[in-house]
């Protein structure tokens, strides 16, 4: 099954008997609601009715309808197991999630510390960290952790993230109450002091067996996670967690990898993933997040008016973490040097003159549309002024950039909506070029099911030897996790694991299913 069809549903109902009728009347009620309940597309509330459990005037997400179209490759269909298995979580999720009546009467709903114990379900609470990119690759770690352990997924989005998704799970939301005990100090220090399990590892060694009692625990794994955080990844340590019905879970990256080398979780695993560890972001990611109706029309208005009619579509996407320290045409050289080598971009000419040659070369050339997406102008304009319909107007390329933020904006909505657009936009080219670190560049790489090549980007925190090359071609979809445990890392490295090193960060992990990575 392809990620462009959902899961098959199984709906019941119960008869009223309110009218009398006689029973060839009643049998003819009965097919058409039959018929209406089989024929009837899946309700996926969108997110400012969901809560409220009214009816919108619109139930459809429409961006689950058309993204085959705009999505150029398919993802291959889902292993049976991990069908099954997201078929089971969405019962799961309707039973026990915030519009159910079990989540009424059990959740820790009210102003005071009465965190019931859940009955038999048992939630993980995802709390965004970082930018676009960095949220959307936790988001997708803490799902798969929630199907690994059998807990209903919630997501405490901000004011900045309303609007942006689809809901996934149908009749039913994945929004976090408002009133949910202590939400607003899930970032607070004395919150993670009292209800951190790095903290209460710091202070003692609990177990199954140990007094100490608690029905919510915080599980922080951002960048700035300490040593007894990072020790969530530890097999023995899962045992007790496996007790506490409610966690709460800070992250900022793709923690995936460091679930596979985990024996608690690894048989699971391997049954979910069986014979393809490169694609786990990309299956994953695009049954989770459909972009909103709202998010959908700004990408579908851009791509049709300048994407579409293009034969071949390239994304580049520019991400610098210092731009003082990485000036512009660092970049550009660094950008220049992959796409003209790779032939992913014709020769071109740094000056006004542009020769005969070069005309008839960039005329035999494939229609091109090239998107740039990067917050800042500079790159957009450097790119459009050697290749753009401003001086080469009879060669067939264009070059668009759909936004310029300037900066990256925390706490906007509007930015994340148009990061969001980017990342998309991003996802429907034919070839892709993305800047080494960059989560941006892993999610839209991961959505668009293309392996894309990483422009190594230099910069003072990680600096680039002489000899290596402009670009590597990324083994696979798989994004890289920039700050694993150190006892996470493959020993001996490169054997044919599931884990190893990533192209662009030498000390990150990524899934690789038996390739080799460079060292």
């Amino acid at each position: 099954m392809g990620f462009g069809r959902r899961l098959p549903e199984f709906i019941t109902g119960s008869s009223s008997n309110k009218f009398t009728v006689t029973a060839a009347a009643a049998f003819i009620v009965l097919s058409l609601v039959l018929i209406a309940t089989v024929c009837s597309p899946i309700s996926y509330l969108p997110l400012k009715f969901a809560l409220s459990g009214t009816k919108p005037p619109e139930q459809t997400c429409e961006s689950r309808e058309q993204r085959s179209s705009y999505l150029k490759h398919r993802s291959p269909e889902l292993p049976p197991y991990l069908l099954s298995k997201l078929q089971e979580y969405e019962r799961r999720h309707r039973r026990c999630g915030p519009l159910s009546e079990s989540f009424n009467t059990t959740s820790p709903l009210g102003t005071h510390n009465d965190f019931s114990d859940g009955g038999d379900c048992k939630f993980v609470v995802y709390t965004p960290s970082q930018g676009l990119g960095n949220r959307i690759l936790g988001l997708t770690s803490t799902f798969l952790f929630a199907l690994l352990t059998d807990r209903v997924l919630l997501v405490d989005f901000s004011a900045d993230m309303d609007e942006l998704f689809c809901e996934p799970f149908p009749n039913s939301t994945w929004l976090l109450p408002g009133n949910f005990p202590f939400r607003s100090d899930f970032y607070g220090g004395w919150f993670r002091d009292v209800y951190s399990y790095g903290k209460l590892l710091e202070k003692k060694s609990p177990s199954s067996s140990s007094p100490w009692n608690s029905t919510l625990l915080q599980i922080f794994l951002d960048d700035k996670y300490s040593e007894y955080d990072k020790l969530f990844f530890k097999d023995e340590n899962q045992g007790f967690l496996e007790k506490i019905p409610w966690l709460v879970l800070i992250s900022d990256g793709y923690f995936i990898p460091c679930l596979f080398q985990m024996q608690t979780f690894r048989s699971e695993l391997e049954k979910l993933f069986p014979n393809n560890k490169s694609t786990v972001f990309h299956q994953l990611g695009n049954y989770l997040l459909a972009p909103s109706n709202q998010a959908w029309s700004l990408i579908t208005k851009f791509y049709d008016a300048h994407l579409a009619k293009a034969e071949q579509r390239i994304g580049i996407q520019i991400r610098v973490f210092d731009p003082q320290a990485t000036p512009t045409p660092v970049v550009m050289k660094q950008i220049l040097s992959c796409t003209e080598t790779r032939r992913i971009l014709p020769r071109s000419r740094q000056s006004n003159e542009t020769s005969k040659a070069d005309e008839v070369t960039l005329r035999n050339e494939k229609s091109k549309s090239i998107l740039v997406a990067s917050l800042s102008r500079k790159y957009y304009e450097e790119i459009d002024w050697m290749y753009g319909t401003r001086r080469r107007q009879s060669t067939g390329i264009a070059v668009y950039q759909a936004s310029h933020e300037g900066k990256q904006h925390s706490g906007d909505n509007s930015h994340n909506m148009k990061a969001w657009m980017d990342i998309y936009l991003l996802s429907t080219s034919d070839v892709l070029v993305t800047s080494s670190m960059s989560t941006f560049g892993y999610v839209a790489a991961g959505i668009a099911g293309v392996k894309p090549w990483i422009v190594m980007i230099p910069d003072p925190y990680h600096p680039r030897g002489a000899n290596e090359s402009a670009c590597e071609r990324a083994i696979n979809l798989e994004p890289c996790f920039h700050f694993p445990p150190w006892f996470a890392y493959p020993d001996p490295p490169g054997t044919g694991g599931p884990v190893g090193r990533c192209e662009d960060v030498s000390w990150g992990l990524k899934l690789v299913g038996g390739h080799k990575t460079r060292r």
